[in-house]
């Protein structure tokens, strides 16, 4: 369970934008749509390794 305490005289769009950030870092919501529709273990290792690639490129690119 997310907990945010509110300061003494915060805003609630500020404190939303707390939730907000927190909920994003705990992934719930990249969990939930993974598991929508079965993906079969070769492909998820097949998009991880061409995920892997593009970072290593774009890394290659900047240096």
């Amino acid at each position: 369970m997310i907990i945010i305490n509110i300061k003494d005289g915060e805003s609630l769009d500020k404190a939303l934008k707390r939730f907000k950030k927190k909920f994003e870092k705990t992934g719930v919501l990249r969990e939930l749509r993974s598991r929508q529709a079965y993906e079969k273990k070769s492909i998820t290792r097949r998009t991880q390794v061409k995920k892997a690639i593009y970072k290593e490129g774009m890394n290659r690119e900047t240096v």
